[in-house]
């Protein structure tokens, strides 16, 4: 099995409620985000998963809660907007891009600081 693993990164602010503490109050993180992608075989090309596509597709996925209040994005109206729900919501993004792929998402990791960060993962790999 051969491991992919790309970092991107996004800015944004929210509230968590009901957590106690700061994290009550409006506030932001520089989110790390990284996307890790597992296929079985190589392409023909010599390559498990090509870096430039899964960073365009990390990218087109983190747009939508770059420099956002993620309160007020649509899928967090239903979840809290915490580093868990964004990695779960990264994770639901790329995961349907690559259903036709000889590879899948097997893993989104986000960091909201250099020693927080919280994975996300099903059971389920093509």
């Amino acid at each position: 099995m051969y491991d992919v693993t790309i970092k991107r990164s996004f800015s944004a602010a929210h509230v968590l409620e009901e957590v106690g503490g700061g994290c009550e109050e409006l506030h932001g993180h520089n989110f790390l985000v990284e996307v890790t992608a597992s296929a079985r075989d190589l392409n023909p090309q010599g390559l498990a998963v090509d870096f430039r596509v899964l960073k365009r597709w990390t990218e087109e996925a983190i747009a939508a809660l770059d420099h956002k209040y993620l309160n007020d994005v649509e899928y967090f109206k239903a979840s809290s907007p915490s580093s868990e729900n964004i990695a779960r919501y990264i994770y639901e993004q790329l995961q349907d891009k690559a259903r036709n792929e000889p590879f899948s998402i097997s893993l989104v990791t986000v960091w909201e600081s250099e020693s927080s960060r919280v994975g996300y993962r099903t059971d389920h790999h093509d």
